[in-house]
């Protein structure tokens, strides 16, 4: 096993995974501190490198696109102090920085793990229930709903309309976006059907964020968030009029079993919502009535 111990965290390699937990240093970041161990499987990783310098070198792990939800919502606007994937190496610890680093890339060649983006996350992101106030607000997530309070920096328009809740299911994006200069930050929450973007300032939907010490945290929301939503691989359904149809068709009941009125009733009306849409051609909405009907 490969072990490299420092102020600022501690890495670990047994040949299936990488464990980094953070140190206690005071230059590690809160967001670190909150995350706590990260296991990261040799399969999610890219490539690994040591980095020397004067006075201390900088160990750094890649991870594959696609592999961590909290690289994919960040997207690598991450400052050094919130990053988990990387170790700053005392000067005189060089040489074991170099030989954790050879350990890793051997196991990389011989498990031939491709470096390539995933089509699944393969860290499960951060533990939830997750509780976190910074900005204009304070962002609930228990794994399946999220909450948004507002304190008194929050707009009147937020305000007044309470403490809002979205279920994940019915999410189209969560999006964070950090503080730079005299900018403000934000971490947003977009409901499916909804595709304004309202300015963070007034959408109910989005916390927006200072440039405070807590902001980063919100970052671990997001991510607890995104690894419970589809993964941006994930093909998006069909939205050709056939698809479309034959999803209004479909009912759960399975077609040997006695058919559930209440379902082929619905279908009806999404069918004749299709049709009036223009979505469906008469033809196509005329077949598709006939098949729900023959169900009654």
């Amino acid at each position: 096993m490969a072990e490299i111990i420092q102020k600022d965290g501690t890495w670990t390699f047994d040949g299936d995974t990488v464990r980094i937990v953070p140190g206690r240093d005071k230059g590690v970041g809160l967001l670190r501190q909150t995350l706590g161990e990260v296991a990261v499987p040799l399969r999610a990783v890219a490539g690994i490198s040591y980095e020397p310098g004067r006075r201390s070198g900088r160990l750094r792990l890649r991870l594959r696109d696609g592999a961590d939800p909290l690289l994919q919502v960040t997207g690598g606007r991450l400052p050094d102090a919130s990053d988990p994937y990387r170790l700053t190496v005392d000067s005189d610890r060089s040489g074991v920085a170099e030989y954790f680093v050879d350990e890793v890339r051997n196991a990389l060649l011989l498990e031939q793990v491709e470096p390539g983006p995933t089509d699944a996350y393969l860290l499960t992101g951060p533990s939830v229930p997750i509780t976190v106030g910074a900005g204009d607000g304070t962002v609930g997530f228990d794994g399946d709903r999220v909450t948004l309070e507002w304190n008194w920096t929050a707009e009147e328009a937020k305000r007044s309309g309470g403490t809002r809740s979205v279920k994940v299911a019915e999410l189209r994006v969560v999006e964070w976006s950090p503080s730079k200069g005299l900018t403000n930050g934000w971490l947003r929450f977009a409901p499916a059907g909804n595709g304004t973007a309202t300015p963070p300032k007034y959408d109910p939907y989005t916390v927006e964020l200072f440039g405070f010490k807590n902001d980063p945290l919100m970052a671990l929301v997001a991510a607890a968030v995104a690894a419970r939503m589809p993964h941006p691989a994930t093909p998006a359904p069909e939205t050709t009029p056939a698809a479309l149809a034959a999803a209004a068709v479909s009912v759960p009941a399975a077609e040997e079993g006695p058919a559930d009125h209440d379902a082929l009733l619905r279908r009806l009306r999404e069918l004749g919502e299709l049709h009036q849409s223009g979505i469906l051609t008469a033809e196509e909405f005329a077949a598709a009535k006939q098949s729900v009907l023959r169900r009654f």
